[in-house]
């Protein structure tokens, strides 16, 4: 993982910022403000925003709803399951968060090369925060079994401070789709 000093060509400056625009649209509509771009030979190929209360589906992060543009528009082009896995182990990933463990997980399965993130994901992180998903597995699957993942490479902290601001504002002006609390907070219940 590179270190969040390190140097960043200006072409991973420019895709990050397209992945904190998709973030901007995210908090736009009252959803977490993550955003996404997966780019093939230097071209975005698809993007993603999270999408979670819009779609009333908790899996719709914004790497699923990526994944799923590239996946289908690939399909509908007659493209093979080779050819598919092929394409995505070319592809880089530029998200403003850390994957969770279930974005991390179905991107080391697909076999994407690398992923660009802003900021880490201290409670759900797959690249290191929590668990190291983009390491992938070296034993062999056995039959039957749910493949572990071919891993990825992995560079976190590129405009970090941008994506936290987005999350700052998202958290600060209070999440209206939240569930109302089931008890009264601490602070009302001692009044």
């Amino acid at each position: 993982m590179a270190s969040p000093g390190e140097e960043c060509s200006p072409d991973t400056f420019a895709f990050m910022e397209l992945a904190i625009q998709q973030a901007k649209l995210a908090l736009d509509s009252l959803e977490v403000p993550v955003g996404c771009v997966i780019v093939e030979d230097g071209k975005v190929i698809a993007s993603g925003r999270n999408q979670t209360t819009e779609t009333r589906n908790a899996t719709r992060h914004a790497e699923m709803e990526a994944i799923d543009v590239l996946l289908e528009g690939w399909q509908r082009n007659g493209l093979s399951k080779l050819e598919v896995a092929k394409k995505i182990s070319k592809c880089y990933l530029y998200v403003t968060c850390e994957p969770c463990i279930m974005c991390a997980a179905a991107l080391s399965i697909l076999g994407i090369k690398e992923v660009f993130y802003g900021c880490a994901n201290d409670k759900f992180g797959g690249c290191g925060s929590i668990l190291s998903l983009n390491l992938g597995r070296s034993e062999p699957c056995e039959s039957g079994a749910v493949p572990q993942g071919k891993g990825f490479k992995c560079n976190g902290g590129i405009m970090a401070s941008e994506a936290v601001s987005l999350l700052r504002t998202f958290y600060e002006q209070g999440n209206p789709n939240a569930p109302k609390p089931h008890r009264p907070l601490a602070h009302q219940a001692t009044r």
